[in-house]
């Protein structure tokens, strides 16, 4: 991770924890060591606020917070951040059939054009999932 002086926050370090421990260390310190000067500000708010602040309190747990992510994500239409919350979502403890049946219930309330782009979506990164090396257990 880069060491800049916009990641030093104990929000953030806060944040960091549970980004990481959601979305995977490898792929929240690549985004944070690519950032650029412009860019970090972004990160910042996002790491402190988001994960920091959101994802931390009490009131859900980790699971359900994937759940509704998975949901809101497929009404916007934001298949990127639908691909990277899925593998959220399975650390999270949300199963493939629950992440079925949220795509089901979006698709009724939200329509089906955002229902299927949210299907494909999903299969794009159950493939490639499935087709990562497993880590030695």
């Amino acid at each position: 991770m880069a060491d800049r002086p916009e990641y030093q926050s104990d929000l953030f370090k806060k944040g960091l924890e549970v980004r990481r421990a959601v979305l995977g260390a490898e792929y929240v310190d690549g985004s944070l060591a690519r950032a650029d000067d412009f860019f970090a500000s972004f990160q910042k708010l996002t790491t402190e606020y988001a994960w920091g602040e959101i994802w931390s309190r009490p009131g859900l747990p980790r699971k359900t917070r994937s759940m509704l992510n998975l949901a809101m994500l497929t009404a916007l239409n934001r298949p990127a951040e639908l691909k990277l919350h899925v593998k959220g979502a399975l650390n999270n403890g949300v199963t493939r059939d629950e992440i079925k049946e949220i795509l089901l219930q979006t698709g009724i309330y939200c329509g089906i054009p955002a229902c299927l782009d949210a299907f494909k979506t999903v299969m794009d990164a159950f493939k490639e999932i499935d087709a990562a090396p497993k880590a030695a257990e």
